[in-house]
């Protein structure tokens, strides 16, 4: 995390004198929550206390479940189904009116599929993984209080893409596919062997032939000849 700022929050802590945010960290990178939680889970500076971590969807909502953190960092891209699956299976904590768990997307990516699903599927906002730590302890508070957070060149975007008239209209075929399911679409699509997307997603080739299963009977596809045709004429590839 280096320099990036969140909207309107690009200096200074979002602290509260005496008042401590519980938060879970949900990433499948373990160097990467430790780093995190380095920066930003001293309580007594931060007041942000970090309460459990998961590195795939049904570790985070076993951990979510659990703990009932007021704020989840979560990333986009999980073993399992992705963050939008972690949002999907989170809908009745999200809707909590006694005690709302709230998410902040924290992410690499920065790809308009990516911050749009999530914010889709309920995530109060979305920074990159180039916030400072700083800024990030900010974010949270924000969250924590019902705002929305984006970094600074991704609110724009998002502003216009959720704003612009002509606005592509929302997929439902797609919409029924999980984060995961749909990056094994695009590799399927674009003539990877399952061995080769195994590799790529670091996960088995039975997790992906399951997961193409899953996409081809969503989909009410017979074959990966029809799977590169729908994902073609939907300019996925």
């Amino acid at each position: 995390m280096s320099s990036e700022g969140a909207q309107q929050g690009e200096t200074g802590g979002g602290t509260a004198e005496g008042r401590t945010v519980r938060v879970v960290l949900v990433d499948d990178h373990r160097m990467f929550r430790t780093g995190v939680q380095a920066e930003i889970g001293e309580t007594g500076r931060t007041g942000v206390e970090v309460v459990g971590e998961a590195a795939d969807v049904d570790q985070a909502i076993t951990v979510i479940t659990a703990t009932r953190p007021e704020v989840v960092l979560l990333d986009v891209h999980l073993p399992g189904g992705g963050g939008v699956e972690v949002l999907r299976r989170s809908a009745a904590m999200m809707a909590d009116p006694e005690r709302p768990v709230r998410f902040l997307a924290l992410s690499v990516s920065d790809a308009a599929e990516d911050v749009i699903g999530v914010i889709r599927g309920g995530a109060r906002g979305y920074v990159t993984k180039t916030i400072t730590g700083t800024d990030l302890v900010n974010a949270i508070f924000r969250v924590a209080d019902g705002d929305a957070v984006f970094s600074p060149r991704l609110a724009g975007f998002v502003l216009d893409a959720f704003a612009s008239t002509d606005a592509p209209p929302v997929d439902e075929d797609l919409d029924r596919l999980t984060q995961r399911e749909r990056e094994v679409l695009r590799l399927i699509a674009r003539g990877y062997a399952y061995k080769e997307i195994a590799k790529q997603l670091f996960i088995s080739v039975k997790t992906v032939e399951s997961h193409v299963s899953a996409v081809l009977r969503k989909l009410q596809l017979s074959n990966r000849h029809e799977l590169t045709r729908w994902a073609t004429a939907r300019r996925l590839v």
